[in-house]
């Protein structure tokens, strides 16, 4: 998935890939609905893909408490966050949420 795009844009799918790997370092890497898709258990936890513009986190709910604040400048519908890429991406943001993700996920599986 990532070699398909620009040499600029692999290093910042990396990077993202990168801090969603040490997050949920159980998951299982796989492509799905054509972008990386991280799964534990056979359950999906998160995916991410590459646009012209933007980074998207796929799916993410409404969170609880600070977490939702801090994600709530990057919503772009209830499931979905859109990290601009003319801004930094917030790599340690992305690493909270998808530690908090895996315990959503693990929990409704229980």
């Amino acid at each position: 998935y990532i070699s398909g795009f620009p040499a600029d844009m692999q290093t910042i799918l990396e990077k993202v890939r990168k801090t969603i790997r040490k997050a949920a370092p159980g998951a299982k890497e796989v492509i799905r609905y054509g972008m990386p898709a991280y799964n534990i258990n056979g359950r999906s936890v998160v995916y991410f893909a590459g646009w012209k513009h933007h980074i998207g986190l796929y799916p993410v709910p409404v969170l609880d408490g600070a977490l939702e604040q801090d994600v709530a400048p990057y919503r772009a519908a209830k499931d979905s966050l859109r990290f601009p890429l003319k801004q930094p991406i917030p790599h340690a943001l992305i690493g909270r949420l998808v530690v908090q993700l895996v315990e959503i996920r693990g929990r409704k599986q229980r």
